[in-house]
């Protein structure tokens, strides 16, 4: 069942979605050479508890260890926070991370670059990002789940990426998943119709050489089978008659209609 927020309810999740994106906007500081990925996350924590009311979401979700997902170079999502985890010159960093507050959930993901990395690398954060937009764009009232999909297929393929098939975007409210699923491929026209009042996480993932992936050992970490590069972005994205209302965006923006 799609459950459908009213202005007020949407108001709410900006004020977790704010918590999100003044985190990133944080870690764009915070990623560089040297750091633990256990480091960011014991951070992460600290910064959303200092929020009165706000708790991280991923932290014990289906029982995952830590407040962030952070996930390097060939793995694609849901990488755990560790101490043996230093970053080097020439990774790439994708961090989750989820927030509630007065018992709504906002979740975006941004994919960092660490030093100097290769042209590969930058072109892939590029493409999720362009991808990210194009999905965006489409996230308005009667169009339909399928031409979010079928946006970020469309942005990605000139590139000569892979659009990551087995995972995918979701619906987010009093809880970080609910219905609909969002998947990265899509028809125009199929799928869920889009109503005002619908909240989406929008997540393009993508990789360099393959879609295919798998799962570590660790029983979360999923990663691409041929180890190439992958990427992940993602916003909370409300349907509004206005247009799309992006609700992780920093403190200090505004959060637009795309």
């Amino acid at each position: 069942m799609i459950e459908l927020k009213s202005p007020s309810e949407l108001d709410a999740m900006r004020e977790s979605g704010r918590i999100v994106g003044d985190l990133h906007q944080e870690f764009s500081r915070r990623v560089c050479p040297g750091v633990t990925t256990l480091e960011l996350d014991a951070f992460a924590e600290e910064f959303i508890c200092s929020h009165d009311g706000a708790r991280p979401v991923f932290k014990g979700l289906y029982g995952f260890p830590g407040s962030l997902c952070t996930s390097i170079n060939s793995e694609v999502v849901h990488g755990i926070p560790s101490e043996k985890r230093v970053l080097q010159e020439g990774d790439i960093l994708s961090i989750d991370v989820g927030v509630t507050l007065d018992g709504w959930c906002s979740d975006a993901a941004r994919t960092y670059q660490v030093g100097e990395v290769s042209a590969d690398a930058r072109r892939l954060v590029e493409a999720a990002e362009a991808a990210l937009d194009a999905a965006i764009a489409v996230a308005v009232p009667e169009l339909h789940v399928g031409d979010i999909g079928h946006a970020v297929e469309s942005a990605v393929r000139p590139s000569g990426f892979h659009v990551i098939r087995d995972l995918v975007g979701h619906g987010v409210g009093r809880k970080v998943h609910e219905d609909p699923q969002v998947p990265n491929l899509g028809r125009p026209g199929e799928g869920p119709r889009l109503r005002e009042g619908m909240v989406l996480a929008i997540e393009p993932m993508i990789a360099v050489g393959t879609w295919r992936i798998r799962t570590l050992s660790d029983g979360w970490t999923m990663v691409t089978t041929d180890q190439s590069l992958s990427t992940h972005v993602e916003h909370t994205v409300a349907i509004t008659a206005d247009g799309p209302r992006i609700l992780t965006v920093p403190s200090e923006k505004v959060a637009p209609l795309t």
